[in-house]
């Protein structure tokens, strides 16, 4: 299955919460998608059901694609640690998460862009590869015909996030990112014993 490029709202009211941000349209329509969206109670889902729908949420919320989570849940559990927790060290470790994260890109798909167009640095050279995971103490940064692009000016302008596992240089338009972050500080709902339970069948 290709990468889906539809309704972000579509998706976040399939789910019932706002996955990709702030959505004034799932605000005002909080019910399921689809012509009988609005009659159509949520029905108990089966145990199966509870922990596929919160891979998927995790699958688009970070943008991966089915073969791509699959690698990425299997390199979790060969990591020492809990399996859950490792798989979201590393879904947050992806360079184009850090992007969306230091602020430079509005959105994840916005900072998949960026990266794959090769306006991102990695330790001084241009990465071109979103997935890439990035080790902690490394260097994020705008490379330098690409700091007065409309999509980075717009971004930067809004206020980047601010992590504590994220250090930010508003001058040079680069970020370190100083630690991997601990589960608590990770804003996303995620309940990723759920995808562990999922896997372990």
């Amino acid at each position: 299955m290709a990468r889906y490029t539809g309704p972000k709202t579509k998706i976040a009211r399939k789910f019932g919460e706002p996955i990709y941000g702030a959505d004034k349209y799932l605000e005002k329509k909080n019910y399921p998608p689809g012509q009988h969206g609005l009659m159509k109670k949520r029905k108990k889902s089966s145990e199966y059901g509870t922990q596929l729908a919160e891979k998927q949420k995790v699958k688009y919320t970070y943008g991966l694609l089915e073969r791509q989570f699959a690698k990425t849940y299997d390199k979790a559990a060969r990591m020492k640690g809990r399996t859950g927790a490792n798989l979201i060290i590393l879904l947050e470790s992806r360079l184009d998460n850090l992007v969306y994260r230091m602020g430079i890109a509005p959105t994840r798909a916005a900072a998949r862009q960026l990266v794959s167009h090769c306006h991102i640095t990695l330790g001084g050279e241009v990465c071109s590869v979103p997935s890439t995971i990035v080790k902690p103490g490394s260097i994020v940064g705008v490379r330098e015909r690409s700091k007065s692009l409309e999509v980075v000016q717009d971004s930067l302008s809004r206020g980047n996030n601010k992590y504590s596992w994220i250090e930010w240089d508003g001058e040079k338009y680069t970020g370190k990112y100083l630690n991997y972050p601990e589960r608590t500080e990770i804003p996303e709902t995620i309940n990723e014993q759920l995808i562990v339970e999922l896997y372990s069948k």
